[in-house]
């Protein structure tokens, strides 16, 4: 059986990377990235990859049922037993799809949900970076905010219901905060 670790935070929270230097530092922990699965996928060939990349040719955002089709695969396949994927769910119906494939798949099991937690000035700040000031940056960092904290609140309670919600401070250094993240996920496998 799979354990997976769902990774989610603000655009600027450092997810990726705390899950990717995890990864790194064990043998045993798979780290992917929603994005780069789909991309994987496509480059693959595969007919699932086709279908995927007809959407993504056309700037359109790819169906949710090809999506979970293409996490779920990633991580049945992956090569490890405990598999961190970040940046999803990001909206309602997403974390909705991936709860009634889990019902009905027993060989992968949610084991948490991690968010790392970061204060608006610290995302925006990380975000932008130079680009400090420039209208058209913020514009995007202010939406790509708005899509993550929309459904945010709704997210959490689910996962907190289940037990499963763990919320870790961003705001530290990234050898404090993945030093903190790989002992809970170490705690839990």
């Amino acid at each position: 059986m799979k354990k997976l670790f769902l990774i989610i935070g603000a655009p600027g929270s450092g997810k990726t990377t705390d899950a990717e230097l995890i990864a790194k530092e064990s043998e045993n922990i798979s780290h992917y990235s929603t994005g780069d699965m789909l991309r994987a996928e496509v480059a693959s060939g595969s007919e699932l990859g086709k279908k995927i990349d007809s959407f993504i040719s056309k700037g359109l955002i790819v169906p949710i049922e090809i999506a979970i089709a293409t996490i779920t695969t990633a991580i049945k396949n992956a090569p490890t037993d405990v598999v961190l994927l970040d940046g999803y769910p990001r909206s309602i119906e997403q974390m909705e799809a991936l709860e009634n494939f889990l019902q009905e798949d027993a060989t992968i099991k949610l084991t948490s949900v991690i968010e790392v937690e970061v204060s608006d000035a610290t995302a925006k700040e990380r975000v932008l970076g130079r680009a400090r000031g420039a209208d058209d940056a913020t514009e995007v960092f202010n939406n790509r905010m708005k899509v993550y904290k929309e459904p945010l609140a709704e997210i959490e309670a689910f996962y907190k219901r289940k037990g499963i919600l763990k919320i870790i401070s961003g705001e530290g250094s990234i050898e404090e905060i993945v030093s903190e993240m790989q002992s809970f996920i170490n705690e839990h496998i």
